[in-house]
Formats: structure tokens, sequence, C-alpha cells
């Protein structure tokens, strides 16, 4: 069994390990896209389309990499460790 100070990830680095699992990256990448996709086809207009396109860069980037700042920071994740 590994000791506390083995299993926090902080300790490999804060970047170093993926805190999302399978499914939350899938539903990260495909609301960037979405999200991209609406407001370069015109289907948002305005301050939406500003923000779509702005934005819809972290859900894609996050999901991609498997990596959540948020995450990191509350200590949180999504992803099971293997056994």
């Amino acid at each position: 069994m590994l000791s506390k100070e083995e299993d926090y990830p902080g300790n490999r680095g804060i970047m170093s390990y993926v805190n999302m699992s399978n499914l939350d990256r899938t539903i990260r990448v495909i609301v960037g896209l979405l999200m991209l996709g609406a407001a370069w086809m015109g289907l948002v207009t305005g301050i939406w389309k500003a923000g779509f396109e702005i934005f819809g860069w972290v859900p894609l980037a996050t999901g991609v990499i498997g990596w959540c700042p948020i995450y990191a920071l509350l200590g949180i994740g999504t992803h099971r460790p293997e056994m």
C-alpha cells in the first residue's frame, strides 16, 4: 500500500499526471468542438460568438491533454488510478 506522501499526485508535479477519466475527456472534447463549431458556422452571434470562440478551447484542450487545472487545484479528479 502506498503511503500518504507517495499517493499524492502533487509529488510528481502538478502537471505530470492525468486527472480526468476517459468519459470526462470525451465529453469535454465534444463540448469544445460543438462550441467552436457553433461559433464558426454562425449559429451564435454577438457576444455569444466571441465567448464560444474563446472559451470553446478550454474544454477541448483539457479533454485532449487529460489534465484539468481546476481539478488539480482542488485536489480532485475523475481518473481512477490503475491497480
